[in-house]
This record gives structure tokens, sequence and C-alpha cells, in this order.
């Protein structure tokens, strides 16, 4: 409630929060479009492979050519003026940034560029939830050996679900499940790169005046993302992905607590404390009414006959027994909020949502019949989707969590929506990032065995 109060203490100082950017993609973009309007934060630097891209996001967006023209970080540091390079690491490892924004979008690259930071005593805010999802409850972990803070991004919908449930549960209600809206049909599962447009509605024209990528919005479009972020949800909540993965029950605002209340009381869920997506979209393709597609809610149940009650007289939308209300968000704005989650991090020492147990995963899974020796892809490829199940049941699998199903050959066949396992493929690069998963699996391992005991 009182950031902004902080931050002005901060910049009547003279010394702004001085935030570190990796990735000038989409995300970075949005970020860069508000920062410049935020006194008393100052974007010392902006790091992407490709400099050119950077220097264009940022005239996109509205910044003076003069702003983003320091020579280097300390002459950034100096000038208040921003630099553009390509070394994410040195601007991980420059004294004069104190929190970095991770938004690249690379699973492999977010892992590496988080650890960096942290062990220069940087806080992350780790928009890349592929990275997340990949290794977050290690690099938290790791975050708070160091005493700094490793953070979800603000306006991605992981997060504010994350403050959704903490919202609930502070209140003292019972947590019954937790989402987001999605457009999805059935269908969509196997879209590739080639197809996605369609699905979205789009046409080439309009595709060539934007700058999106296809295969990040084929992730969207094929549950890839949705199995990503619903599984950071989990291990930031401690609520569960379904056994067998996200159902994406169809599902308006007023129905919302109706569907998302477990089977015994009438609704979709097999049982309380699950995530899962509200679909836009009807199987035939029919769109819902109402539906909550841009935004997250909660579903909870009352505690008594009283609050039932208090829930029909202060127009909470409920089931039709009444027990069971909800609440919701209905839009998110990804990075154009994210500086909620840079300002919490430094200036109060708090996460907007933080991964703390390996309780979700996101798992490769074929789209199709696949052949040995053929490469996979990774995230809203032509080979693989992602599923979202519990850890559990991915340990148990040795399932391929989706972050390394990148340019990797199997030397197996996997029948189509069959779950790929680390066994069918060959693991030969991205070994350091492969050995920390591989630590953070061993971790939870005796926690899963207690829990299929």
């Amino acid at each position: 409630m009182n950031l902004h109060a902080l931050l002005a203490q901060r910049a009547a100082s003279g010394k702004p929060v001085r935030v570190g950017l990796i990735g000038a993609g989409k995300f970075g973009s949005m970020v860069l479009a508000q920062a410049q309007r935020i006194e008393g934060m100052h974007v010392v630097g902006v790091a992407d492979l490709n400099v050119g891209r950077a220097r264009a996001s940022l005239a996109r967006v509205g910044w003076p050519e003069e702003r983003y023209g320091a020579t280097s970080l300390a002459d950034a540091f100096k000038s208040g003026k921003t630099c553009v390079l390509d070394d994410a690491n040195a601007l991980a490892a420059f004294d004069g940034v104190e929190c970095i924004i991770e938004a690249t979008g690379h699973p492999i690259a977010g892992v590496r560029h988080a650890l960096a930071a942290i062990d220069a005593g940087k806080h992350v805010v780790m928009v890349n939830v592929e990275a997340d999802v990949l290794c977050g409850p290690l690099l938290a972990e790791r975050a708070r050996q160091k005493g700094v803070v490793y953070s979800m991004a603000y306006g991605d919908q992981p997060a504010i679900i994350c403050e959704l449930v903490d919202w609930a549960r502070s209140c003292g209600f019972e947590l019954t499940s937790a989402g987001k809206g999605m457009n999805f049909e059935p269908r969509y599962r196997y879209s590739t790169p080639d197809t996605v447009w369609g699905f979205f509605g789009w046409s080439e024209e309009e595709v060539a005046k934007g700058d999106f990528n296809p295969k990040m919005y084929n992730s969207f479009t094929d549950g890839t993302k949705a199995a990503i972020e619903m599984a950071a949800v989990a291990n930031g909540t401690g609520l569960d992905c379904p056994d067998d993965g996200l159902a994406f029950p169809p599902t308006g605002l007023h129905d919302l607590a109706r569907v998302f209340r477990p089977v015994s009381d009438g609704g979709r869920l097999p049982r309380s404390g699950l995530v899962d997506i509200a679909a836009s979209q009807e199987p035939d393709g029919r769109e819902v009414f109402n539906n909550i597609r841009y935004g997250v809610f909660v579903t909870f149940k009352a505690t008594s006959e009283y609050t039932k009650a208090c829930f029909k007289q202060y127009g909470l939308l409920t089931d039709p027994s009444g027990w069971y209300g909800s609440m919701w968000r209905p839009f998110h704005m990804i990075g154009l909020e994210t500086s909620i989650s840079v300002l919490s991090a430094v200036l109060r020492h708090e996460p907007t949502g933080c991964s703390k147990e390996f309780r979700g995963d996101a798992v490769a899974t074929a789209k199709r019949d696949l052949k040995p020796g053929e490469m996979l892809d990774g995230e809203g490829g032509y080979a693989v989707w992602a599923n979202a199940i519990p850890a559990s049941k991915s340990l148990a699998l040795r399932g391929l969590p989706i972050g390394l199903a990148h340019n990797v050959k199997l030397k197996r066949p996997v029948a189509r929506d069959q779950i790929v396992s680390i066994d069918d493929v060959e693991l030969e690069a991205d070994l350091d990032v492969v050995a920390l998963r591989r630590q953070m699996e061993d971790a939870a391992r005796p926690k899963a065995a207690r829990s299929a005991a």
C-alpha cells in the first residue's frame, strides 16, 4: 500500500532504486514503457544479445535516444542514463544495480542469469516463468541464503494469483482452487508456429506490425504456457496440479464458484486444493459468456453459516449452495505492472510471489508420434506441449521438464500425448543447469515418497 511513499523517500534522498533489465522483448519493452515515468527508479542497464533490438525497443516505447546513450554501466550510474549492452553477466555483476529483472523467456539462460545475480547480491524479479518452473525453488533457496529476494513478476498471472491466494487465506476462508482464464479449445493442443496466428484471428499484416514471437504465442495457444504458470503457482502456494493435468473447463465469471469446487459438492474438481484453467471457449469454439480470458481467480468456501450469509448479503457471486464464492481480477498488464515487484523487493524485502517448494511440474508431452533421432524444439514448437502434473508424479515418471526439451535428440519413440521421459532423450548440453535441476529433484524425492505412502 505504501510503495510509492517509500519510493518517494528514496528519490528525495538522491538514491534511486537502480535496476538492470535482461531481455528487451515484448515483456521487457512493457517494463521500459513505464520505467521511464517512475521517479526514483533508474534503469541502469538493458542487456540483450541483440543490442539493435534493445535500442529499437527503447525507441518504440518512447525513450529519447539521449536517455539510453550511456557509454558504460559506470557512466549510466553516474549520469542517470541507461547503458545498452549485450553482456547479461556484466549487468548482473555491476555493483551499481540492486535488482535484476530477468525477462529473456529462455529457461536455461534464465537460470544462469538468476544465479549470477543472486551470487552478486542482487534481488531477482523472475519474469521468466520457464526458468522458475525448471529450478525456481532451488533459486529461491539460494537467494534466501544470500539475503536477497527472489520474486515472481507482478503483472504476470502467477504473481497475481499468488496475491489472491494470500488474500483468501489471510481472510480465513477455506481456499478451494486458484487459476486463470485462457483462450483454449482441445484442438489448440496441436498448434504449431505455422498455424498459431489463425487461432488468434490475426492477419499476416497485423502480425508484421507487432513485436510478436510465433513460438511464444504458440506456447500460449497449445496450453504449454498455462502448464508452466500453473506449476509455478503450485510451487508458490502449496496448491497442487491435477494428477492428470489441467482440465480447462469452460467457465464464465458467474460460474467460477460452481465449477471450481470439488466433484463431491457438484463441481468439476477432483478435490479441493487444486490449480486449473477457466477456458474462454467451449470445445466447439463458441465463446463462453462473461469469460475471464485475461484474468485470474480464486474460489473459496465459507467457514460458517454466518459467513455464508454474509456472502449473500454483500453480493458475492457464489455457487447454488451459497457456500462457495469466488474473487477475481479481470485483467493483468504484465510488464506494465512489474515495477511493483522491483519496489517490493528493494524497499520492503518482500517478493510478489515466490517458489517455495517443488510441488508442480511442467513436463514435455508429445504433440504427435515422435521417432528416435528427432530433435525436440521446446516450448511453443512443433514437437511437444507441456502438461502440468504434481511433482511427485513427474519424479515417478522421470518426466522431462519442458525447460530441458529444446534442441535435444530422442533416442526412443514416444507416442502422441505421452509424457517424454528423461530416459527418452540425450541430454548432452547445458549440463550445469541439468545438474541444478537434478539437485532440486533429489531434494524433493524424500517428501514425494512420503506423500505417495
